[in-house]
């Protein structure tokens, strides 16, 4: 996903959330080397980490350094209830001196010219206290050293339900002045939200999540409007193809043939979505198990240069689980 995401325009990109104590034990054998695996052509490239306690933390943040990830990220927005129960990720919020003391220990293990970024929710709640924690991170982590800091406008109470808080991001970034840098997150699925965030709050850039699965032509569509461009077609039938199949080449290089199928099986469902018949799509590759049957979706259905369509918001409306 992060090569396709690369090769569709998007500036950098950021591996899936990994737990400091998996990294600490993690061995080299062959099953566990897709965990760190880094493409060339990546580069930039982030490793996100989740954790509880700060001595462990700066020691899986020095393995992603050794594996080569340029930029260590801290996620302290996760808001899944198992992460949340075991103290990870949106609980730190919580918790604003273990929070910053695991800010200063991974600053202080990686190489100086790695920077160190975190990734937040406005809170773990819509109180005072939860208000001032926020705060007290958002200040300290940047005197800290951190090189920037991602703000999600939901709570962690609030998961994925309900609108994110866009009037907060311009808060944050009012607050904290020019000379440091704030990406916003949350409710960005088209490339006219992300212009529109950038536009209406002041941030200095945006960082797309659930939008972009399914969906990487959402990149260069941004970079277009971004250039004062119009908005670029969405993808042909034959053009979401190549792109399939290549994300599908690629998850086999990574995990192999006999697991490969079923893994590509919950992107295909996301990129059925840019079929005009996507329902039918949709039901067709919810089964495969095989490449064959990819290619037998594909042929049937996408050999043409018909137009394929923009996503519409209700696609991503579901309350789904993540760590962003």
């Amino acid at each position: 996903m992060r090569v396709i995401a690369r090769r569709m325009g998007a500036s950098y990109s950021i591996c899936e959330v990994m737990l400091d104590q998996f990294l600490v034990t993690l061995n080299d054998r062959r099953k566990n080397r897709h965990f760190l695996e880094i493409a060339d052509e990546e580069h930039p490239v982030g490793g996100q980490l989740m954790g509880s306690e700060p001595e462990q933390f700066a020691a899986g943040a020095v393995k992603l350094a050794e594996a080569g990830f340029d930029i260590i990220d801290i996620n302290f927005g996760c808001p899944v209830k198992k992460v949340l129960g075991r103290c990870r990720g949106g609980f730190h919020l919580s918790q604003p001196d273990v929070a910053l003391e695991i800010v200063s220990r991974v600053r202080d293990a990686v190489p100086a010219d790695r920077p160190v970024t975190l990734k937040m929710r406005r809170g773990l709640d819509d109180t005072a206290e939860s208000r001032d924690n926020f705060y007290k991170i958002l200040e300290g982590a940047f005197a800290i050293g951190a090189a920037a800091i991602t703000v999600h406008g939901r709570t962690v109470k609030q998961r994925y339900i309900g609108p994110s808080r866009w009037e907060f991001l311009s808060e944050v970034k009012r607050h904290v002045g020019r000379d440091r840098l704030i990406f916003g997150s949350g409710d960005l699925f088209s490339a006219e939200d992300c212009i529109r965030m950038i536009e209406q709050t002041g941030v200095d850039g945006v960082t797309i999540a659930r939008g972009a699965i399914g969906n990487p032509w959402v990149f260069e569509q941004v970079d277009a409007l971004w250039r004062g461009e119009p908005l670029p077609p969405p993808p042909t039938l034959r053009e979401q193809a190549v792109v399939i199949r290549t994300h599908y080449d690629l998850i086999e290089q990574s995990y192999g043939v006999d697991r490969a199928a079923v893994l590509m099986r919950k992107f295909c469902i996301k990129y059925s979505a840019s079929h005009p018949q996507h329902e039918m799509i949709r039901e067709l590759l919810v089964r495969i198990r095989s490449k064959e049957q990819i290619e037998t979706v594909l042929h049937d259905h996408y050999s043409s240069d018909d137009p394929g369509r923009y996503l519409p918001r209700e696609i991503h409306g579901s309350q789904e689980e993540g760590c962003g």
